[in-house]
């Protein structure tokens, strides 16, 4: 079984600004900062945010659980001339699930000078008998994570 899915974020910064963040560990580090308890925490357990960095992300617990889920994620890809982030879950979330493959992809779509798209896809590959977990794969959390970062970024912004 292979599936994908994928949703588009509009932004109101700059495509620069919001790859810049999104590009290497800014973007962990931001996550950290203004929403650890709606996206989780992120810690960088190897690497300097660039191809092969391995990012360990802890969830908060779901509503009526006490248990947090983690994961880990390489950066298989760093693409500053399309504005590419691809990362491969190794360890944990999805892949605990049981899928052999799970790969991330954020893409900064620039709309005009002021604004853009953060488009956010999961694509994933795993046995047959998955087909009842591939209802769970969601996007919702990054595009979540897009609309958090794009506010933060279009006040700061704003102050400057």
């Amino acid at each position: 079984m292979h599936g994908q899915i994928s949703s588009d974020t509009p932004v109101g910064v700059p495509a620069a600004l919001i790859w810049d963040v999104y590009r290497g560990l800014e973007l962990g580090r931001l996550v950290d900062k203004i929403a650890p308890d709606v996206l989780g925490r992120v810690e960088f357990l190897e690497g300097d945010g660039g191809v092969g960095t391995i990012a360990k992300l802890t969830f908060p617990p779901a509503p009526g659980s006490a248990e947090s889920v983690y994961m880990k994620e390489k950066f298989t890809k760093i693409d500053d001339e399309n504005l590419v982030k691809e990362t491969e879950i190794i360890e944990g979330g999805y892949k605990a699930l049981g899928f052999n493959m799970v790969r991330v992809r954020l893409e900064i779509i620039e709309k005009d000078s002021e604004s853009c798209i953060v488009r956010s896809s999961i694509e994933y590959e795993g046995d047959d008998k998955l087909e009842d977990v591939v209802s769970h794969v969601s996007v919702k959390p990054l595009e979540t994570m897009a609309e958090i970062i794009g506010k933060h970024l279009s006040e700061y912004k704003s102050t400057q």
